[in-house]
């Protein structure tokens, strides 16, 4: 939050807010929080004596005129939330709230794109380099970076698909170039902080959304150029609680090929949905056993239960590698049925 002028700084009016939102909330904040930040704010609150009930209401207004106006943006942009702003605030407040929010809270770069067809969007950025095309990409939801990562020609998707995974933090300079390249009316809304896009989990959430041939194709490039990249990746693509996307008749085919303590043991870690779903798809006798050998193992280790659900994972990519199970995707996979 920026500081009032002559009033409170940012720092204060954020552990105002901490304060009125309680703890649990708070612990929720936190961890989205860089260390520096979280040592900062602790100390503030730590030594936030009392509040009066007037601060308390102005911050938590603040607070909540920043998200709308953050919640317009991301419905029609900077014109649409400042037009919606004015009618419930005030020309004057409206300006106000919007200039904070794109000095402290950072609205993402390419908003635009976010609205454009993908095949528009294609025609854009198909002949700029991989690296280019990968910073786009980074910045789009997972389901419109791949429909354009499936459109684009296969020499291109594999580089472009490493180049998101390995990138790390971007100057806001080349974001404000690129940017200005496809719309300069935005071009001033990034600010000069760093901005962290990408990533392994950037590119896992891509490849999910693709259809099954691109990300084949893709994870087979990057096993042979960067195998260790193609493992954190392949770790990442779907996790045990997707076992709840596959048809009854997948989960019971996988059911066979899992060894019962290892079922035990990553059933001891996961939810209750996800514990029933097992159970309905196995015999009542087997369904108890396990339960039984749940409730006689006691504690568990973090670590186990990551290993039996990677192991109980695995066992899934190589069931429908082989083509006896069909994973769910949002890329367009055709089911002959």
């Amino acid at each position: 939050m920026a500081g009032d002028k002559g009033g409170m700084k940012g720092v204060q009016k954020a552990s105002i807010l901490l304060i009125a939102l309680g703890p649990e909330k708070s612990a929720l904040i936190f961890k989205h929080l860089k260390e520096e930040e979280i040592e900062q704010l602790t100390l503030e609150i730590a030594n936030t004596r009392s509040v009066s009930p007037k601060e308390k209401e102005k911050v938590l207004q603040e607070f909540y005129d920043v998200c709308l106006a953050q919640q317009y943006i991301a419905e029609g942009g900077i014109g649409y939330a400042k037009d919606l702003l004015e009618k419930a605030l005030g020309a004057d407040k409206a300006i106000e709230v919007i200039g904070r929010l794109t000095a402290s809270l950072q609205v993402r770069p390419f908003e635009f794109v976010r609205k454009t067809d993908a095949g528009q969007l294609l025609n854009f950025i198909q002949d700029e380099h991989n690296q280019t095309i990968a910073l786009i990409l980074s910045y789009l939801n997972p389901q419109q970076s791949a429909m354009v990562l499936a459109a684009l020609p296969q020499e291109k998707q594999a580089d472009v698909a490493r180049r998101i995974a390995q990138m790390d933090r971007t100057s806001p300079d080349v974001v404000k170039d690129v940017e200005d390249i496809l719309e300069r009316k935005l071009s001033s809304l990034v600010t000069q902080d760093y901005t962290i896009v990408g990533g392994v989990d950037a590119i896992v959430q891509i490849l999910n959304s693709v259809d099954r041939s691109t990300e084949k194709h893709i994870m087979e490039t990057l096993e042979i150029e960067d195998t260790e990249l193609a493992e954190e990746i392949k770790k990442k693509m779907f996790v045990f609680e997707d076992i709840m996307s596959l048809d009854d008749r997948s989960i019971q085919r996988v059911l066979r090929e899992v060894d019962n303590n290892d079922l035990a043991i990553a059933l001891k870690g996961s939810g209750e949905e996800v514990q029933n779903v097992i159970f309905n798809n196995l015999s009542k006798r087997l369904a108890t056993m396990i339960k039984e050998d749940m409730d006689y193992m006691g504690p568990v280790r973090l670590k186990d239960v990551e290993e039996a659900q990677q192991k109980i994972v695995n066992i899934i990519r190589k069931l429908e590698d082989a083509g006896e199970i069909v994973i769910s995707r949002g890329g367009g996979d055709e089911i002959i049925v």
